[in-house]
This record gives C-alpha cells, structure tokens and sequence, in this order.
C-alpha cells in the first residue's frame, strides 16, 4: 500500500472511500473490505481518503482513536491499494468545495463511497449532492453491531470513558 499526501496522487482509474476512519472500527473495516472487493471486480485501485487528525478531534478536541500511523497500518492490513491523507487544518478548511471536487477528479473514481452526513469544503458547504454532479457517489447504510446499535467512532469514545472497555474493544475489532 502506499501512502500519499492531499493533491499528490494521480491514477487513471480508482475507487475511493471517503471518512474520518478514526479508530478503524468495525463499520469502517466493513466498508473498507467493501471497497476493496469492489476495487478487484471493477480491475481499478482501491483509495482511501482519509483525514489527519479527524475532523471532531480538531474540531471538539475529542480524543483520538488512533494515531495516523496506527490508521494507515490497520488501513493497510485491510488490502486497501492506496491512502491520501488529507491535513486538516484551517487551510484545509478554507478550500472550496470545488477545490476538493478537483483533487477528487485526479484519482478518477468510477465509484465514490461515502457516509450519508459526509459534508465537505469551507463551512462544510458540499455534500453527497455535490459529489454526485461530477461522480458516481454510493452512500453507504451505517453498520451496527449485533445489539442492533450504531457502531461509531462516537459510541466508542462514550464507552471508553465510561470503562466499558471490553465493548470499546469488540467494536474496534483489533
């Protein structure tokens, strides 16, 4: 797998992930195992495009899941072809949502999975219907666990600082 900065990667095809991935969890490994299925059906590299440090970390100062080399470990370990990490910073939150769209369109996705709330670009300005004008976007269903509960990144920071360790832990499948 290799790993490359924001505006770095050129491909003449792919399929892209898009998210946060913070923890690598298992919602995350299901999409992710998702992506890279669909890559070898489809003969195109598989990417993930992910961000450092995660939104909510930057933004709520909520404690990280992973650090970015832990992410791009599990990530690789995931067969995934290819990461872009994306620095999130208050230059990266000031691009426009055309600016994103057009580091999106060096990759060449003929597919683009998403999140249903993935927002983008300054004041989170873009979204799913943004993405759609310029590519095929499949938003993904959320992942729950065999409680019936949304696995996230979220509910699994609450269980760690509620001592429900062990959840914690089974959510994150590592």
């Amino acid at each position: 797998m290799q790993v490359h900065q924001e505006g770095t990667l050129i491909l003449r095809s792919s399929i892209t992930a898009i998210g946060s991935f913070d923890g690598v969890h298992l919602g995350h490994q299901t999409v992710m195992k998702k992506l890279v299925a669909r890559s070898k059906q489809l003969g195109v590299p598989s990417v993930v495009y992910t961000f450092d440090p995660p939104p909510r970390v930057y933004f709520k100062n909520v404690c990280q899941l992973t650090t970015i080399e832990e992410k791009v470990n599990r990530i690789r370990e995931l067969g995934v072809n290819h990461v872009v990490l994306a620095q999130f910073n208050d230059e990266y939150l000031n691009g426009s949502v055309s600016h994103f769209i057009s580091d999106l369109r060096a990759l060449h996705p003929v597919e683009i999975i998403v999140g249903s709330d993935f927002r983008f670009g300054k004041n989170r300005s873009g979204g799913v219907e943004d993405l759609s004008e310029y590519f095929q976007v499949r938003v993904i269903d959320q992942v729950c666990c065999e409680k019936g509960k949304v696995i996230s990144s979220s509910r699994i920071r609450d269980l760690l600082l509620n001592g429900e360790n062990q959840e914690a832990q089974s959510l994150l499948n590592w």
